[in-house]
């Protein structure tokens, strides 16, 4: 439990690592994980500029600790109107069952942080401690900016191939996010084959091929997790699905109830919501919108903006069945715990072994 850990060590934390998890993590989360020695994260890659900046001095006004601000560095949406348009005709059953209409058009609902360079600059000057990546990869001069500023960095790899150019781009660590993770998949080619690893096997490939820290993140409910995925080789462990029921999050009672019901227990992974992979509990919209007949969702974050309106106008009636209740394939693990306890509680598990 005490040999030499270039990550925790750097960081002076325990490790856990609260995931990023944007519209669910606050600032009370992640300052509540990282009071207790974990890091905990906040992720701004859906949150304009200002709200941004609002998050990260909230947090730092709650702990002194270290944590981790979250950006996403996906490809910026190529527009297709026919394709849109398809997509909104075959969710408009499901708008109309809620009370209203498929809107005319839909709009791309945040930009990728590739091209926004105001974002960067308040990195630069809000300095938190450690800054990831996932989707892929910003400028190359931008991470090496927040690293000379002794910014931490992260990066989410799903394969040997994007862990290579994670390691060539100079990124400080890697998280290693395998199959079973919950919400987006951090794949930096949607298109490109992706052979789904696990994250055990992600881990050992990894480790075994790379000279950079690794996080192992998915799947990760508890002690025993974060002790087996150390032992894996792992510097650190990632946890999200963990930590949605904690009172500190941003999960709505919806996604609290659906969490805690026996429908946590069948996830899936689908493109249906977000026009990106991601990992969510099995709902009435997924099974639509991924039927066979149906068309492709449009890009990302384009096809979002379709299924965040359905979910409004289904939220008005009190209908929670086209909400993204993103989550992990570890779900029924999930414990209803106050963040700090529940980091106290992961750490004995994994001291003790039991």
């Amino acid at each position: 439990m005490t040999s030499s850990n270039p990550l925790t060590d750097r960081l002076g934390i325990q490790p856990i690592i609260q995931a990023p998890m944007a519209g669910v993590a606050t600032p009370e989360l992640a300052a509540a994980v990282s009071n207790a020695g974990g890091l905990g994260s906040l992720g701004i890659g859906a949150s304009g500029v200002d709200k941004a900046r609002a998050m990260i001095e909230r947090t730092r006004a709650l702990t002194p600790r270290p944590f981790n601000v979250n950006v996403f560095c996906h490809a910026p949406a190529v527009r297709d109107a026919a394709r849109e348009s398809a997509w909104l005709s075959h969710l408009a059953p499901l708008f109309r069952e809620s009370g209203s209409e498929p809107p005319a058009a839909l709009d791309e609902i945040y930009r990728s942080f590739v091209e926004d360079e105001a974002t960067f600059e308040m990195l630069l000057e809000t300095h938190p401690a450690v800054v990831s990546f996932h989707f892929g990869l910003p400028p190359e001069a931008w991470i090496r900016a927040l690293r000379e500023a002794g910014i931490y960095t992260l990066a989410t790899a799903t394969s040997l191939q994007e862990a290579r150019e994670i390691q060539a781009r100079g990124v400080d660590a890697i998280v290693a996010q395998g199959d079973e993770a919950g919400g987006h998949r951090g794949c930096f080619d949607p298109e490109a084959d992706d052979e789904r690893l696990s994250t055990s096997v992600l881990v050992r490939r990894l480790v075994r091929e790379m000279a950079l820290p690794i996080v192992a993140a998915g799947g990760i409910m508890d002690g025993q997790g974060i002790r087996a995925a150390l032992a894996l080789g792992a510097c650190a462990a990632q946890l999200g699905t963990a930590f949605i029921l904690c009172p500190e999050s941003a999960a709505n009672d919806g996604y609290r109830a659906t969490l805690k019901s026996e429908r946590a227990g069948v996830t899936r992974m689908t493109t249906a919501l977000s026009g990106r992979p991601a990992r969510g509990i099995l709902n009435r919209l997924i099974r639509h919108a991924d039927s066979a007949s149906g068309p492709t969702p449009p890009a990302y974050p384009v096809a979002y903006d379709a299924a965040k309106r359905l979910n409004a106008a289904a939220a008005g009636l009190g209908h929670h069945d086209f909400a993204a209740h993103w989550a992990g394939q570890g779900a029924p693990l999930v414990r209803e715990l106050p963040a700090g306890e529940l980091v106290s509680r992961l750490l004995q598990e994994w001291q003790d072994g039991a």
